[in-house]
């Protein structure tokens, strides 16, 4: 018997402000919902890992967490992790989860994120909370390097007074956008590409926070955050809750075999010191040519990815960075309609954390529940047809000139019977 991992159940709860609805409940949900999924009970779980950035923060619950929601939830005696690498904390649990399995120490594991980042009376912290993504030492270098980058090209008028409340992440993604306009010739109006195509793709997912359709030109006419990044360009603050069962070769036996996803590829990276103008370095490249080496494809082998889109510049460079087409045509890429739902290869067909939402440690989780569902043939109206190969990119917080920590995870759809 091989040891081989896959994904038997997957579950999410829907996305947006659950301000009535605690970390343990949207917990409950979503695993509930994983467990149904797999056609299990809890009693089937041997360990679990659980993945959260903002309780300690923002609710004074700085460790056991998992212990704290899964206990609530009935789950006693198991192995329990914790897991907080930013926004690439589920993804990173995925992986943590995957290497036990692997190495023959568990046979069936769950994997949770969950997320509750929306509290009206701490709206102070809620923005403070984002400053604990990178390293608070070096924060004042870091950012002045960040910003630096995007140096060099004319804002115009209208684009020199930005947002007076945003997240510190849209100025750096902001300078990103700016650095790739001079560098590649990217305009401000592929960019906005990427955020309409991704609402337009959110209005046939029932799970996402924002279900409204956009053109380009409504995205341009949005309010500005700090150009050229507009209010549509960016992911909301979210709250919601993803789970995940996986399984040994061994214990497949338990599942149903034709709806189980195997997880063939992972890698992982974390940030280096590179200049800007070694972007063919980033750790996302990086991470990207690791999980291909371990899943033995390539990218055009890839039917269908969900890229970590926190700003709309984001799927763009990222776009580049695994490989789906050179650097400087990412922008050209998106503008073409390659990465529509029916066009070549489908980006984000959720809506992406633009507007299917970004519930920081749950978002990792979340992107592999709708790999999940697209390789089973489950997606309804925005199933990518015949999807065989699913790709997920998660980024999570900022170190240097790019993000600390990234994780790419390449799945497969079941054998078909």
């Amino acid at each position: 018997m091989s040891n081989e991992v896959f994904i038997v159940g997957a579950g999410m709860t829907p996305l947006g402000k659950h301000l009535d609805q605690s970390v343990k409940q949207l917990t409950a949900q979503s695993v509930t919902a994983a467990l149904q999924d797999a056609g299990v009970d809890k009693g089937v779980v041997q360990a679990a890992w659980f993945c959260n950035t903002r309780q300690g923060a923002l609710e004074g619950q700085h460790g056991v967490r998992g212990q704290a929601s899964l206990r609530a939830y009935g789950f006693e005696g198991i192995a329990i992790f914790n897991t907080d690498n930013a926004c690439a904390s589920s993804s990173s649990g995925l992986m943590q989860a995957y290497a036990a399995i692997r190495a023959g120490i568990y046979d069936v594991a769950l994997v949770v994120g969950t997320e509750k980042m929306n509290f009206p009376e701490k709206r102070v912290e809620m923005f403070e909370a984002f400053k604990g993504s990178w390293d608070r030492d070096l924060a004042d270098q870091h950012v002045k390097a960040l910003l630096a980058i995007g140096d060099g090209i004319e804002i115009p008028p209208e684009g020199r007074t930005p947002a007076p409340e945003r997240s510190v992440f849209m100025d750096i993604y902001a300078a990103m956008a700016r650095f790739h306009m001079k560098q590649f010739g990217t305009t401000q109006a592929q960019i906005a590409a990427v955020a309409s195509k991704n609402h337009n793709h959110s209005v046939l997912n029932p799970y996402a926070q924002y279900r409204f359709p956009m053109t380009v030109e409504g995205v341009l006419a949005d309010r500005l955050v700090c150009w050229p990044v507009t209010r549509a360009m960016c992911a909301p603050m979210s709250d919601g809750s993803g789970s995940l069962i996986l399984c040994s070769e061994a214990a497949l036996g338990r599942f149903e075999r034709s709806r189980a996803v195997r997880v063939r590829g992972i890698g992982v990276s974390s940030s280096s010191s590179r200049t800007a103008m070694q972007y063919d370095h980033h750790l996302t490249r990086v991470a990207a040519l690791r999980a291909y080496e371990m899943a033995g494809i390539d990218p055009k082998d890839v039917s269908v990815a969900e890229l970590h889109d926190a700003s709309a510049i984001a799927e763009i460079i990222h776009s580049e960075n695994v490989g789906f087409c050179a650097y400087g045509e990412g922008g050209p890429l998106v503008e073409s309609g390659a990465t529509r739902l029916g066009g070549r290869l489908p980006i984000n067909v959720s809506g992406g954390l633009l507007s299917k939402g970004h519930p920081i440690g749950a978002t990792g989780a979340i992107q592999i529940f709708d790999l999940v569902i697209q390789l089973r043939g489950e997606a309804g109206e925005r199933q990518v047809p015949g999807a065989r190969i699913g790709l997920a990119e998660n980024g999570g917080g900022f170190h240097g000139l790019e993000e600390a920590a990234c994780v790419v995870t390449v799945l497969e759809a079941p054998a078909r019977q």
